[in-house]
């Protein structure tokens, strides 16, 4: 049934039902976008059947703070001796799913363990929103109903499969389960890890471990192949070429002074250097992989707090932190972005996040300026602004 499901589902894409409004017109539109995708009527309203809008979903939609934390404010909070224990201790009692995942995937455990870690806590923590409601909310805000719509299609198919109870609880944004994956993902890409005949993210460690693997490959990860490095740089070393916006060979990195702090760079492989802090902080070699964890979560320094732990867990020495200069504060880079935006660069909202638009911005005005241009905001860029 699942694939018979499947295929209407990829073959009937769902005309957009209107955002905003009454929420009971709503719904019922939603309803006959299910019906018309080949969900069965009855199961389509079960599945609407007492929804309702959750204000709690839309307060933390509009207030993700935590992306304005630094990555070293937010890699030493989520990564700590006991939580770098336990997931060695997982990769050893979970080692048959997880030498599945390396072979039938590609996908290295370190990656699944450090997304398991940070999601849930290894399954511990997965969420007290209603996934239904969430979804719903989502849908029917008009911020992004483009992205959440096709989610609540999917998290209804999912119930007319037994694999998705009305009552489920997940991640104010919809994602389900111990490695926090959407519906739409569990449905195209979820794998039943255990056998038996479900595909449930929630309690079985196997299908959820597996599944995350798959979505990995199927947005591009490469088999056998690294994801981040720490690297040191020279004092004199042209701060312009960082970010991920250049890439080159490793071979010319290393012909630059670019030397590996744990074993040695991988040849062949494109590259780009990050600074999440700017030079005088951490400093990595992003390879090919790096990029693919963006389809996980969207913030660099989740990706790359997760890309880092991962080095860990597979037994990368802790980074040398160095002494960046001091972050801006909310008021500062708003104040920033305000005139990098007068100034005509792309930096999207104006939110006090440094995001990727802003530090490619800030490179820019380095650049233009004179100052060290490695893309992270400081008061003397403010001040020569």
């Amino acid at each position: 049934m699942r694939a018979a499901l499947l295929a209407l589902v990829l073959a009937s894409p769902a005309a957009a039902a209107p955002c905003g409004g009454d929420f009971g017109d709503f719904l019922n539109a939603m309803e006959a976008e299910a019906i018309a995708a080949g969900i069965p009527a009855d199961k389509a309203a079960e599945f609407f059947a007492g929804a309702r809008p959750d204000p709690g979903v839309l307060k933390a939609d509009r207030s993700q703070g935590v992306f304005r934390k630094t990555f070293l404010d937010f890699s030493q909070s989520l990564i700590s001796k006991q939580r770098l224990s336990t997931a060695r201790a997982k990769s050893d009692a979970l080692n048959d799913i997880f030498t599945r995942a390396e072979a039938d995937y590609g996908v290295s455990r370190g990656i699944l363990l450090a997304f398991w870690a940070f999601e849930t806590d290894f399954g511990q923590v997965q969420g007290d929103f209603n996934t239904r409601n969430a979804l719903l909310t989502l849908a029917h805000d008009c911020r992004r109903p483009e992205l959440f719509q096709p989610q609540v299609l999917a998290a209804a198919q999912l119930y007319a499969l037994d694999e998705f109870d009305l009552g489920t609880t997940g991640a104010w944004a919809g994602e389900i389960g111990m490695v926090q994956m959407l519906p739409k993902d569990i449905l195209e890409r979820g794998v039943d890890g255990d056998g038996d005949g479900l595909i449930l993210l929630k309690t079985s460690q196997a299908d959820a471990i597996l599944s995350g693997a798959r979505m990995l490959q199927h947005h591009g990860w490469r088999a056998g192949e690294p994801w981040l490095a720490e690297v040191a740089l020279p004092d004199d070393f042209d701060w312009s070429l960082t970010g991920l916006d250049t890439q080159r060979p490793t071979e010319d990195w290393t012909a630059l002074g670019v030397t590996p702090r744990n074993g040695p760079l991988a040849p062949g492989l494109s590259a780009s250097i990050l600074l999440p802090q700017g030079r005088n902080g951490p400093a990595f070699l992003a390879y090919p992989n790096y990029r693919v964890l963006f389809e996980w979560n969207k913030s660099f320094v989740y990706v790359t707090t997760a890309a880092y732990f991962a080095t860990r867990i597979e037994g990368a020495d802790p980074y040398a932190a160095g002494n960046p200069d001091p972050a801006l504060s909310l008021d500062q880079m708003t104040a920033l972005q305000e005139k990098l935006a007068a100034l005509g660069h792309e930096v999207g909202k104006i939110d006090g996040i440094l995001g990727a638009g802003t530090r490619t911005a800030v490179q820019k005005e380095q650049v233009r300026l004179g100052l060290p241009a490695d893309g992270w905001p400081t008061q003397a860029l403010l001040d020569a602004l």
